[in-house]
């Protein structure tokens, strides 16, 4: 979801740094802030992004990178399109998101899919879910054991008067072409989870999956985990304290995505909804059960969602904005041997002539690379994303060209 759901409060950025040191002095046991230095859990280094250049932040792409076009649509067509997710299967590249003809979150909001044999040709997009008579679905992404396809739909109860929250079914597939009927994701007493899904699952080696829900009332965002191996049931909430904010009904830290260092330590990457423009962070050490008090990173953003994770040889990646502004532009990937710091990065997308005109008006939509979800497959790292709120899109990079723990 975006601007409507997570409406910012204006320049807290002074408060926010206050509020988070005293979350740090009066967190409890368990709790507190496991790195006892100054140094924040994530830094980039110096000169890598040059912010005075907006439109590539000083960056070239990375040999071999490819921008592949999912789904462009025609005025006859959904031209609202966002939240694009990917996720390999059985030899096929699946993308789900969330479609409407033409504002965001638009009462006509459904989830739609399509399918590539090779990343690069793509059928026409498919419904998933249809709407909601009250209310609204959304993608929440997907998982797979392997055998059995799972698609997360976020279904948004229409509010009323009070806040904006939903929950999170999912149906599943044994061919990628016949699903089941939509059930709810349970927790670790079989009761529906009162929240809606990140889109951004993955699993430790031990597989057990971690990910994010975010929960009612309003959209209060925690870590999850399960050892379900198909991610529908035994859910639970990882204790964590989140830190002050001044709107009750959402959490300051929202849309989070996690990689893994290579001492096996889980960092949890959220979008600060307090205007700092940098990324916030917080870490588990046993596997997701317990984390540490988010705190503020020296990784820039626009004040997005982001997409992180680890390519085969453990080398960390950060797809995503990494602007001290609002703007969702250039697309860029942090790369990190060992999780601390981003010392190399490439462009994904740049602004100004790569960026194509928005074509379609609609509520919400502006020149954008938004809400990158990512994936790896075979030798690429792939990409996912909406230009302008309206193209559905990908850039694919070789997994050679940025790896870098084997490198010498």
């Amino acid at each position: 979801m975006d601007s409507k759901r997570y409406a910012s409060p204006t320049a807290r950025s002074r408060l926010a740094l206050i509020g988070l040191a005293l979350s740090a002095l009066l967190a409890p046991a368990g709790f507190v802030n496991a790195d006892s230095s100054n140094e924040p859990l994530l830094t980039v280094a110096e000169g890598i992004l040059d912010q005075d250049k907006s439109f590539d932040l000083g960056l070239v792409t990375a040999p071999g990178t490819e921008t592949i076009t999912i789904f462009r649509p025609g005025p006859d067509d959904d031209r609202f399109a966002h939240g694009v997710v990917l996720i390999p299967y059985k030899g096929r590249l699946y993308a789900q998101w969330q479609s409407s003809v033409r504002d965001e979150d638009g009462p006509d909001t459904r989830v739609v899919y399509a399918i590539s044999d090779d990343g690069q040709h793509w059928s026409a997009p498919r419904q998933l879910a249809a709407t909601l008579d009250a209310g609204i679905r959304t993608s929440g992404g997907w998982w797979t054991d392997g055998e059995t396809l799972v698609a997360y739909i976020n279904e948004w109860a229409d509010p009323g008067d009070g806040p904006v929250q939903g929950v999170t079914v999912y149906t599943t597939s044994e061919d990628g072409e016949t699903w089941s009927d939509l059930a709810p994701v349970t927790d670790h007493d079989g009761d529906p989870v009162m929240g809606v899904f990140e889109q951004d699952p993955r699993a430790l080696p031990s597989g057990r999956i971690i990910s994010a829900f975010h929960e009612q009332p309003g959209l209060l965002v925690a870590p999850w985990y399960t050892d379900d191996p198909l991610g529908v049931s035994g859910w639970t909430r990882g204790r964590m304290d989140r830190l002050p904010h001044d709107d009750d009904t959402i959490s300051r830290e929202i849309e989070p995505s996690w990689f893994q260092r290579p001492d096996g330590t889980v960092v949890m990457i959220f979008r600060d909804q307090a205007g700092t423009f940098r990324k916030l962070a917080a870490i588990s050490r046993d596997e997701g059960e317990t984390w540490t008090t988010p705190e503020l990173t020296g990784v820039p953003d626009s004040r997005t969602k982001q997409s992180a994770g680890n390519l085969p040889d453990g080398t960390v990646f950060l797809a995503g904005n990494p602007v001290n502004n609002k703007a969702r532009f250039p697309l860029a990937l942090l790369l990190s041997a060992d999780g601390v710091e981003f010392d190399h990065a490439w462009l994904l997308r740049a602004g100004g002539d790569d960026l194509q005109p928005l074509r379609y008006e609609g509520k919400y939509k502006r020149p954008s690379y938004s809400y990158p979800k990512s994936v790896v497959w075979y030798d690429w790292l792939y990409i996912a994303y909406a230009t302008n709120k309206e193209d559905v899109e990908l850039t694919r990079v070789p997994v050679a060209s940025i790896s870098l723990r084997n490198q010498p």
